[in-house]
């Protein structure tokens, strides 16, 4: 067991940012969080990495207390935080190095783990931090996590505002530390990232809840779900199908709607609704739900 967090609590003044969180993650998974702005993924992120201390319950990484044990915690994660918070001022090499030496170790003794991604920013390794580009920045602070070969790998939305290109990249190397044996935790706005993970955590409002298999996010899905697509524009029958009866719920997903109904009959019914609203181009096609749609349904029964 790399982490096991039991019914995990915090509050700022009066606002709960995690009530009574309860995750285990195994040695070399990747873990995925899942969840709107204000969730309190970083809460429970900082918590893990000892910076914050939980006002209830426990969190244990590699079986060390991240409050009585912070020391041990501290030596054997590896912590990339939300918002960049490497040294502007210090060029990329600088800040490797400092980062190596914190941990007591070299840029040479770990550089197999790390040469995947610091070739690519190895050409611009005498500029300064805070002249790179947002990937650039990204696997900067990537390398400098991995530095010390961590036994766990926290990772806070790494690739928000990011290009695709790099986003693909970035997914591609935290694929290969799993293969190095390195558990990672990373928490992503993105369901094509949440799809690559083993496991996916589900968090609104400070409450888990559920965790999914991406590879059967349908499971636990409760009713029937269906795809509507139209040569017209969706956000006018958005409305018009949420107000029919049968309609459980119904939200844009890109170019069509997803809408639950609760069985084949109530199915049949809005089938015949779309059929009196003289739309030739209306399509209605059951669909296997995906992480989103399954986080949504949980979002709605919360």
């Amino acid at each position: 067991m790399s982490v096991k967090i039991e019914n995990i609590s915090k509050s700022f003044g009066g606002t709960l940012a995690l009530h009574q969180v309860s995750i285990r993650v195994e040695e070399g998974e990747i873990f995925g969080l899942i969840g709107p702005d204000g969730a309190g993924k970083s809460t429970l992120f900082r918590i893990l990495a000892s910076l914050l201390v939980p006002d209830q319950g426990t969190c244990k990484v590699q079986g060390y207390d991240t409050v009585e044990q912070y020391k041990e915690v501290r030596k054997v994660i590896g912590y990339m935080p939300g918002r960049f918070s490497l040294y502007m001022d210090l060029t990329v090499e600088e800040n490797l190095a400092f980062y190596a030496r914190v941990f007591g170790t070299t840029v040479e003794a770990n550089y197999d783990l790390i040469r995947d991604v610091y070739q690519q920013i190895e050409p611009f390794r005498k500029r300064q931090a805070g002249k790179l580009s947002g990937g650039m920045k990204q696997k900067l602070a990537l390398s400098c996590a991995l530095i010390h070969r961590p036994e766990l790998l926290i990772l806070d939305e790494p690739t928000t505002g990011v290009d695709a290109v790099s986003r693909r990249e970035f997914w591609d190397m935290l694929r290969k530390i799993r293969m190095e044996g390195i558990t990672v935790i990373v928490s992503t706005p993105y369901m094509d990232e949440a799809a690559m993970c083993d496991r996916v955590a589900m968090i609104q409002k400070g409450i888990l809840l559920g965790i999914s298999d991406p590879s059967d996010p349908g499971e636990g899905f409760t009713g029937m779900l269906f795809s509507l697509r139209s040569d017209r524009g969706l956000y006018t029958y958005l409305k018009r199908i949420r107000e029919i009866e049968d309609c459980r719920s119904a939200y844009l997903f890109g170019d069509e709607l997803h809408v639950t109904v609760e069985g084949s009959a109530g199915a049949e019914a809005i089938r015949s609704s779309l059929e009196d609203w003289g739309d030739t181009s209306l399509t209605w096609t059951e669909i296997r739900p995906g992480v989103e749609d399954r986080f949504m349904e949980l979002m709605e029964q919360e």
